[in-house]
């Protein structure tokens, strides 16, 4: 029977996780919750979003000869700047060995333009370069999205506001997502405005 819902798990990637070059703190923590939660039948669907930047990427600090955290203007859009991270044909952009696979129907990559950084699964930073996860999930039958993985603060909070703008229901399992809270702060700034948004936050033993 479908049920109308799917899991998103976001960017459990080598380099987002400890000893990566882009670590969330215990970023690997939640792999164990991830795991459990794609086993439950309740998902018509179960998607995995990857970054993928090529060398010379516009978000890498490298690229632009500054220390990685600093800040610049590109076209009118704040850029963080990034250590070099997710490079296809590295470690750092396979997806975490512990993370089962075996549940995920769909892979969609991210950041594959030099020229845009991209944090939402659904749409790149540019807000005009769509993925085409929000057409798979229509034509899937898809009405509610369930959340997980890294960073909360970026590529999750992202990807839960533009489910929003899709039309989505949008849940986010808090047990599952971990954030880099840089600038300190962002994780808190980001839950909340999620949930103002209109996004519930849940533990995932609610979904037994």
């Amino acid at each position: 029977m479908k049920t109308g819902k799917a899991l998103l798990i976001t960017d459990i990637q080598n380099d987002f996780c400890p000893g990566g070059a882009l670590a969330v703190p215990e970023g690997d923590r939640i792999i164990p919750a991830v795991n459990r939660i794609s086993s439950l039948d309740i998902f018509d669907e179960v998607v995995a979003t990857q970054d993928w930047h090529p060398r010379g990427h516009i978000s890498f600090a490298s690229t632009h000869e500054k220390e990685p955290f600093e800040t610049i203007e590109l076209e009118g859009i704040t850029q963080i700047l990034w250590p070099d991270h997710c490079v296809p044909g590295t470690r750092g952009a396979e997806f975490h060995p512990r993370l089962d696979m075996n549940p995920v129907n769909l892979i969609i990559r991210k950041g594959y333009d030099p020229e845009i950084d991209s944090y939402s699964g659904f749409v790149e930073n540019d807000r005009k370069t769509e993925t085409g996860l929000h057409y798979y999930l229509r034509g899937m039958g898809i009405k509610e999205i369930y959340l997980c993985g890294l960073a909360l603060d970026f590529c999750v909070y992202y990807t839960a506001l533009d489910g929003l703008k899709y039309g989505f229901r949008v849940f986010l399992l808090r047990d599952a997502a971990k954030g880099i809270d840089q600038p300190e702060g962002s994780i808190d700034e980001a839950l909340r405005d999620m949930r103002d948004q209109g996004a519930r936050l849940m533990d995932s033993r609610e979904l037994q």
